[in-house]
């Protein structure tokens, strides 16, 4: 079983920057990777980005493609979202999800807002 609880979420202006922070508890050992989702009203809940835990390789969304970045503190369990260059259309829902063998884990869910 692993925990998940993430911060940083906020109100932004447009052009703005937020960091979002995910921190793992549990079976970490085992962690194979850690990424975002977000859900926005009335939308299903997208892929954002994810990193794979031991390598530290990346992907991304092409809609969020050189905005943000997605990085991890292998000691402390967390991955951070730096999200800059920040638009109203990235307001939703941010979700921390990571896989642990076969089953995936999901965070409570953290508000970003993007007013313009």
């Amino acid at each position: 079983q692993v925990q998940l609880v993430e911060s940083g979420g906020g109100l932004v202006q447009a052009g703005g920057s937020l960091r979002l922070s995910c921190a793992a508890s549990g079976r970490t050992s085992s962690i194979y990777a850690m990424g975002w989702f977000r859900q926005a009203p009335g939308k299903e809940r997208e892929f954002v980005a994810a990193i794979r835990w031991s390598s530290g390789i990346t992907a991304y969304a092409d809609s969020v493609k050189g905005r943000f970045t997605i990085s991890r503190d292998n000691a402390k369990n967390t991955n951070y979202l730096q999200m800059n260059s920040l638009k109203p259309e990235d307001t939703a829902v941010y979700y921390c999800n990571t896989i642990v063998g076969p089953n995936h884990y999901w965070g409570q869910g953290t508000q970003v807002t993007v007013s313009s």
